[in-house]
């Protein structure tokens, strides 16, 4: 028989290539970690692993304050941020930049807060001057804190923290600022104690390059004097009790131990490459990223270069293209896993995670494996992304004189 059989969906060959923005591949060394023989979370041992932990998290959060670890989500991190320093009727603003800022949103409700918000089109950060602006038409000052999505998984739209602590000391309002750290954390800079930040909310399976299971606060004395003082019923997620453990290395209710063993080895990671370096490369991966998408002549949903995420990017679909069918097809023929669109951008775009474990091999497979899907596909575009992207690697990785 003459001509071309052919090519059978090889999504058995090969290892997965899980490119979302979270969960994140998980680095072998973390996996081997995780297999250590569980020990007494009340003994010697685990006090040195919790105290290990507990003090080498805080440079990168950026603070010389309290990180408290608990078992949960970034959902339960959340949760634990808005319980201790709010009570129910407390007025809170927050900005809608996206899915997360939504669920955010919505949590909050169920509290019984009160939501002052500012929409945005889900296509840029925070405007820090609305931040300013809103703030100081609340001159009773009845907005207890400013709650905002440092990075937006949702849209690859980054917020400017520092800038937003800016706008409400010029608005000389006294209220809280709490951020969604969660995929920023270990990913893009964090400085929780330089913005001002009184909550960093994160988690272990996003830049920390965990499976998930653990939750996170880094907290301001200004935060803490508030969750002394009242916020709302809680138990589990009461700082208070898991303070007094964690000052000898223990916790208040049992640890997800080998989690806990898991953290210290990707936080020896990061001592290894040098935070500064961690930022740097996934600011790299995300340049020649973009550089692809605008290559193939497919639009980046964030409009503002100067919110760019190095976190993630989303592509929107032409019209006419569903993203789902396209990340079932990449998924299917490249056993590669890409970011759903989540909420009213649900089926317009598909996300692209260079964050975590990757470097420009990974990221060359990834961009591979979409522009193949792409030309199956046929979805409008032009041909060259992951050479633009190529070509932008190598000159970056050339030897300084």
């Amino acid at each position: 028989m003459s001509g071309h059989r052919p090519v059978p969906p090889s999504a058995a060959k090969g290892r997965h290539f899980l490119q979302i923005p979270g969960p994140t591949n998980v680095p072998d060394r973390v996996l081997r970690a995780m297999a250590k023989p569980v020990i007494d979370h009340r003994g010697p041992e685990f006090a040195e692993l919790g105290r290990s932990v507990l003090e080498r998290l805080k440079p990168i959060f950026r603070t010389k304050g309290h990180v408290l670890v608990f078992s949960g989500s970034g959902t339960s991190a959340w949760e634990a941020a808005l319980v201790n320093t709010l009570a129910p009727s407390d007025r809170v603003l927050m900005v809608e930049t996206g899915q997360f800022a939504v669920l955010w949103r919505e949590m909050a409700t169920r509290f019984g807060l009160e939501i002052d918000s500012i929409p945005t089109d889900w296509r840029r950060g925070v405007d820090p001057n609305a931040v300013e602006q809103r703030l100081k038409q609340d001159t009773r000052h009845t907005i207890k804190a400013v709650c905002v999505v440092h990075n937006e998984t949702s849209t690859g739209a980054a917020s400017r923290i520092g800038l937003i602590r800016k706008a409400m000391d010029a608005a000389k309002h006294p209220a809280l600022l709490l951020i969604d750290a969660v995929s920023s954390l270990g990913s893009i800079d964090v400085r929780h104690d330089e913005w001002g930040v009184d909550v960093s909310v994160s988690c272990s399976q996003k830049g920390l390059m965990l499976p998930p299971g653990i939750g996170l606060n880094a907290v301001s004395e200004k935060a803490l004097a508030v969750s002394k003082a009242g916020g709302s019923r809680r138990s589990f997620l009461d700082w208070q009790p898991m303070l007094k453990a964690n000052a000898d290395g223990f916790f208040a209710t049992t640890p997800a131990t080998n989690l806990l063993y898991a953290l210290e080895e990707a936080l020896a990671m990061f001592e290894e490459e040098g935070i500064d370096n961690v930022y740097a490369r996934h600011d790299r991966l995300a340049e020649a990223t973009r550089r692809a998408v605008a290559a193939w002549g497919l639009e980046n949903l964030c409009l503002e270069s100067k919110d760019y995420s190095s976190v993630l990017t989303a592509v929107l679909m032409p019209d006419g293209h569903n993203a789902d069918a396209f990340r079932k097809l990449i998924l299917d023929r490249f056993n590669m896993s890409l970011g759903m669109g989540l909420g009213k951008i649900t089926g317009k775009v598909f996300r692209i995670g260079h964050i975590g474990e990757m470097n420009d091999l990974t990221l060359a497979g990834t961009l591979a494996g979409i522009e193949m899907g792409l030309d199956i596909a046929g979805i409008p575009h032009q041909r060259g992304g992951v050479d633009a992207a190529l070509r932008y690697l190598a000159e970056t990785s050339r030897p300084s004189d």
